[in-house]
């Protein structure tokens, strides 16, 4: 994703090639999954989010309510505090069961401390611990891919100030975004 300040200067990363922890939580750690239930209304919890490859990667049973949600309705929102930004990521979460892509998710988690592994279908995780809001294992790994970003400034200059990206299509096998940003809400 790219940003385009409000400067008209050209657009830059959200997340710079080279450092994918930009959309790491900075504060506490903590990042919010927001889905939606059955009957329509907010499911949010906090989740284990990893930013890899343009992408927001989640772990979860497929019965628990944060992998049953986005099966059954994809669009869903990360949200994050980094050091300068509250940060909200809204996009579609897709089931991966690509076998080459869950064992890289595996060896990025493994490298990363929690000690998880490919389990027997190839399409799935398992490891002696979770989350218990994971649900028992085998855990499957979503995807959530952004469509629209939305940061807001919480620190001078400039502080309270939202700017908003929305990603309109690929250009050139990267995304193409515009971005918004004003002094009050959402425009």
């Amino acid at each position: 994703m790219t940003s385009r300040p409000s400067t008209g200067t050209p657009p830059r990363p959200l997340c710079p090639k080279g450092r994918p922890g930009t959309l790491t939580a900075g504060r506490a750690g903590t990042r919010w999954l927001t889905t939606t239930n059955a009957d329509g209304s907010p499911h949010v919890t906090g989740v284990g989010a990893r930013w890899d490859d343009g992408a927001y990667w989640i772990v979860s049973g497929r019965t628990a309510r944060k992998g049953r949600n986005p099966e059954r309705d994809p669009r869903c929102a990360v949200s994050l505090s980094t050091k300068g930004y509250d940060v909200v990521v809204e996009g579609t979460a897709e089931l991966v069961t690509d076998p080459d892509l869950v064992s890289a998710a595996a060896e990025r988690y493994a490298a990363g401390g929690w000690p998880c592994e490919v389990d027997e279908s190839g399409t799935a995780l398992t490891s002696p611990y979770s989350a218990p809001s994971a649900g028992p294992p085998p855990w499957h790994l979503y995807r959530v891919t952004p469509t629209k970003a939305t940061a807001l400034q919480v620190h001078d200059p400039g502080g309270r100030r939202p700017v908003v990206r929305r990603v309109r299509g690929e250009r050139h096998g990267s995304p193409h975004n515009e971005m918004e940003s004003g002094s009050g809400g959402e425009r």
